[in-house]
């Protein structure tokens, strides 16, 4: 039986979750999509009453005490976390994957506290393949409408980080940085399996189904992976910074954070990476994710639109 990164079995084997968070954190979880109306775009957005809420139809619920908007973009659920009080600018971070995993640990429910909103569209285990990142451009412009800052702060959780370097290297200027905890950075490593880590035949099978590869030699050749796409994210002053277990064998820290690390130096790039000594790929995030904090909110002072 293949390692799956943070299936919820083993999150539960280091972090009491909830059942809803369980079921969010599985990426082999479906959720049938709402009965609410389906955002394309901007343009679907805008005509309908021009009074209508920035968050178009769906539920509001709760999540971790503040008031969450549940609502569908392009065929995918979406979620928006406001905090009590918006920060100047409105200010936003992004979940990639694993919105309900380790929350303590991430510092999401901190950036909350002073001002930034929260984010999340469900687009399933789809490793950031190009109709995910389809979706990510609708949701991202529903979120302009809906009157956010023009930039984002990503978190990249495990094989999340596919999907927030993908999304920021097409569009490196909705991106203040980017937080990547024990992320894949290089499809060939997980699921591929092609290094030293352990690798996910089942998830390795369902990539190339959705990247559209012929075989798995085309996957393998493919050049548009994390530690390939750095230059735009150079160029456009992104800031990056990991959270790695020195012990991981599953996202191996020399085939994916090491990489990105001296890459992205090389090109100019600013990068912090904080490392877990003895620790594996789990528990992500840090038992006090202060440091995180302070680097995400640092990443919107001063910076021009």
């Amino acid at each position: 039986m293949p390692f799956l990164p943070c299936a919820p079995w083993l999150c539960c084997a280091f972090l009491l979750i909830a059942p809803t968070a369980l079921k969010a954190a599985d990426p082999k979880e479906t959720t049938s999509s709402p009965s609410t109306p389906t955002i394309h775009s901007v343009a679907t957005a805008a005509k309908g009453d021009s009074a209508v809420s920035p968050w178009p139809g769906g539920r509001v619920d709760q999540w971790h005490g503040f008031v969450r908007h549940r609502f569908a973009v392009d065929g995918a659920t979406a979620w928006v976390v406001e905090p009590r009080q918006a920060a100047t600018g409105k200010p936003w971070s992004w979940c990639l994957e694993f919105p309900d995993a380790f929350t303590d640990r991430t510092g999401v429910l901190q950036l909350l506290e002073h001002g930034f909103h929260h984010v999340y569209l469900e687009v399933g285990n789809t490793f950031g393949s190009p109709r995910a990142l389809e979706q990510f451009d609708a949701f991202y412009q529903v979120l302009q409408r809906g009157g956010l800052g023009p930039k984002a702060a990503l978190v990249g959780i495990s094989r999340g980080g596919l999907y927030a370097y993908r999304f920021a290297a097409k569009n490196p200027e909705r991106v203040a940085c980017i937080y990547g905890d024990a992320p894949v950075c290089d499809f060939k490593s997980w699921p591929g399996g092609k290094g030293t880590g352990k690798g996910s035949a089942g998830d390795w099978s369902q990539l190339q189904r959705h990247y559209g590869f012929a075989n798995e030699a085309e996957a393998l050749a493919f050049n548009g992976n994390p530690v390939d796409r750095l230059a735009p994210l150079a160029k456009a002053q992104v800031r990056l910074i990991h959270v790695v277990g020195d012990t991981d064998d599953v996202v191996p820290v020399a085939e994916n954070t090491s990489l990105i690390e001296s890459r992205y130096r090389a090109l100019g790039g600013q990068i912090q990476v904080i490392h877990k000594p003895g620790i594996g790929h789990h528990p992500h995030g840090l038992d006090d994710p202060a440091p995180v904090v302070t680097f995400i909110r640092e990443s919107f002072r001063d910076r021009k639109p």
